[in-house]
């Protein structure tokens, strides 16, 4: 285990967190074995880590549309984009785990012209990272050609919604220096 800092800032004690904020983090170390520091790292301030993963879940754990790989795979491919260590980490674990490719994460990361992805996943990938890096220049013509290869609008809403989104948490995770816990670089190995 790393002995650096969590965060840049400091981090509250479990038992010092609000019932719901606690029993949330609970949940998520039964879940998985461990507690994300994204957590702990956002529970400093309540009222945004409940307004934050409200938003979070929402985008990444409906049902319908896109695949949860294919919201993985936004978030791995735009976090690449952000520079984000934490979400690049932690989601190319997850994105691993939902894609059930052990290669899958740090193809996206580096070059995802190259990754081994379906038409469809490319798709979803120059979308996003168009949205990412440049989305004042998305026009009506991107929508209609993400609408010909058969996305419907509420899945071009979503990956442009997930690359905003994960936008916003890689600027938190980097200026609040959040580290990747240990456990994420050896899931779905």
């Amino acid at each position: 285990m790393s002995e650096q800092p969590i965060s840049r800032f400091d981090v509250p004690v479990l038992e010092d967190l609000p019932d719901d904020i606690r029993q949330r983090i609970l949940d998520v170390q039964a879940k998985s074995g461990f507690v994300p520091n994204v957590f702990l790292a956002f529970a400093r301030r309540p009222d945004e880590f409940r307004a934050f993963f409200a938003f979070h879940d929402a985008l990444m754990e409906k049902s319908e549309g896109l695949s949860k790989a294919e919201r993985e795979l936004i978030v791995v491919a735009t976090s690449a984009i952000n520079r984000c260590l934490y979400c690049v980490v932690a989601h190319g674990a997850i994105l691993r785990i939902r894609a059930k490719n052990p290669r899958i994460s740090e193809q996206v990361a580096t070059n995802p012209a190259k990754a081994d992805l379906t038409d469809r996943e490319q798709a979803i990938v120059s979308f996003a990272t168009q949205v990412a890096t440049d989305s004042a220049s998305i026009t009506d013509g991107d929508l209609a050609a993400m609408r010909e290869l058969g996305f419907t609008d509420d899945e071009v809403w979503d990956i442009g919604a997930i690359a905003s989104l994960f936008a916003l948490s890689n600027r938190y995770a980097n200026f609040a220096g959040i580290r990747p816990n240990d456990e994420f670089y050896a899931m779905a190995r």
